[in-house]
């Protein structure tokens, strides 16, 4: 499975690419554009304009590198979205399937097997199962113990995963703040030129350019926001029940306490194999 760092290298490199070659589409079909007398209403979000004071229109490079920056970093949010969610899902980190046949093998009283096909399962369950296992020579409370450090820092691993959208959701509104002030600067400069006077078709190209800035920052921030949200939410579910469904198929060796007179109860306790890293294999 690709790792989130190549990931994110090839989404960048391929947008970075993109970019590039339509800023280089956009230059050559400027004036065109130009002596056409309008340019699309598509354009218009992808490019960053300028009006000279002649009429003639001219490509706004700062503008326009805002702009296909706030693109690549929502094309990088919506590929982080499906992989945390696919990374995510209930099969990844509380499997049915294994449930049921951990939950036979503890009945039958088959402990070692259980090791080892949580040993050869990589969710988040069968991980914490094995270590949790490992310390069952140690008692019930050195297995409890076991279990909530492996778990928290298996939930942590992936909180810091999604951390990425978080970071994308916070940042890019601050991006599409730092053209929206540039395009109000152009605005302003175009007045200034004119000596006070000037023509609303000057204007339009800072204003566009501040209008679609923040757009586009609002384009990156709501999904990432709403999917780091939701995500993190469906971690901290599905981690939790893990942890519980483990602690509930363990506490047939919790010790009992035995009241006064009564013959005590031996409770069964689960062997380890005797090689960890053969079960872990």
């Amino acid at each position: 499975m690709i790792s989130t760092r190549r990931f994110l290298m090839i989404l960048l490199i391929g947008a970075a690419l993109g970019m590039t070659a339509s800023l280089a589409f956009a230059q050559d079909g400027t004036t065109d554009g130009a002596q056409a007398g309008g340019e699309s209403f598509a354009s218009a979000f992808l490019f960053s304009r300028r009006t000279n004071p002649d009429g003639e229109k001219s490509l706004e490079i700062i503008g326009s590198l805002v702009i296909w920056f706030l693109i690549c970093l929502n094309m990088v949010s919506l590929g982080l979205i499906g992989q945390m969610s696919w990374l995510n899902q209930r099969r990844s980190i509380l499997p049915p399937t294994l449930i049921d046949a951990v939950d036979d093998l503890i009945r039958e009283g088959k402990y070692r097997d259980v090791m080892q096909l949580a040993a050869q399962d990589k969710s988040f369950y069968g991980r914490v199962m094995h270590d949790t296992l490992e310390e069952a020579s140690h008692g019930f409370g050195a297995m409890m113990r076991r279990l909530e450090q492996t778990a928290d820092e298996l939930t942590t691993i992936r909180f810091r995963r999604l951390e990425f959208l978080n970071v994308l959701g916070q940042v890019s509104p601050m991006i599409g703040l730092f053209g929206t002030v540039y395009g109000m600067i152009l605005a302003f400069q175009a007045i200034v030129i004119s000596g006070g006077n000037a023509n609303p078709v000057l204007l339009a190209g800072g204003i566009g350019t501040a209008l679609t800035t923040t757009f586009w920052g609002l384009v990156v921030a709501i999904p990432a926001l709403a999917a780091y949200a939701i995500l993190r939410n469906r971690v901290d579910e599905l981690t939790t029940e893990a942890a519980i469904t483990i602690e509930r198929q363990l506490g047939r060796f919790r010790p009992t306490v035995n009241t006064p007179g009564a013959r005590p109860t031996a409770q069964p306790t689960p062997q380890p194999s005797a090689h960890p890293e053969a079960a872990r294999g």
